[in-house]
């Protein structure tokens, strides 16, 4: 279905934001080696695919599973000195905007209200929003290291608190599109993201073609 036939039907857009509006892969990778050089407890390094396969999981559920054969306060401890580093670059150096990121949010702004909900730490938005400046396009954002809910709970969060009635919810994950139909609002999936969804009905394959709504 042409994404254009959405466009009478949505006054609001929440995006995901790892995966569809930035890759943050070369951000997270030195990273997480950074902090985690700092813990003997470490069996294996990270790879590049352990952390993509962490990408949209809820954080809280990361640590249990790349390092299963911690104890639970390791893992806590783990994990918060990756996510604190994270942050702390992104403040420092930003990540790689997908390419006509911000003409895209200048161009559906003036139509649609826009937000992020996306399952990372708490200060990862506000990081990615300062660096890159581009937090003047966003109403709202939600993530789970604010709430310690899932993506599904944190977009209906969002929808309340903002008294939306017609959004849609664009990600790149099974996830992303299990929590925009939990809250039954169309989906449009970012196929140049990192996950995959099966038969999805709306689909961009690079983020500025979403000015199909306009």
């Amino acid at each position: 279905m042409a994404l254009s036939d959405l466009r009478d039907n949505i006054e609001n857009i929440i995006f995901d934001l790892d995966g569809t509006l930035w890759d943050p892969m070369p951000m997270s990778i030195k990273a997480w080696h950074t902090a985690l050089n700092g813990f003997d407890c470490i069996k294996n390094p990270i790879s590049e695919e352990d952390i993509q396969g962490i990408l949209g999981m809820q954080h809280d559920l990361v640590g249990k599973k790349l390092f299963p054969y911690l104890s639970e306060q390791q893992q806590f401890e783990v994990m918060n000195s990756c996510y604190v580093q994270e942050v702390n670059d992104i403040k420092e150096s930003g990540g790689v905007l997908y390419h006509g990121l911000e003409e895209t949010l200048m161009a559906l702004e003036p139509k649609y209200d826009l937000y992020i909900v996306s399952n990372c730490q708490a200060g990862y938005i506000e990081a990615f929003y300062a660096y890159h400046g581009l937090g003047s396009y966003f109403k709202d954002f939600e993530c789970s290291g604010n709430t310690g809910l899932s993506k599904t709970e944190n977009i209906k969060m969002i929808i309340e608190r903002n008294k939306l009635s017609k959004p849609i919810y664009i990600g790149d994950t099974l996830g992303d599109y299990e929590a925009a139909n939990g809250n039954y609002i169309p989906f449009v999936f970012a196929k140049y993201g990192f996950g995959d969804v099966p038969n999805p009905v709306h689909i961009i394959d690079k983020i500025t073609d979403l000015k199909d709504l306009l």
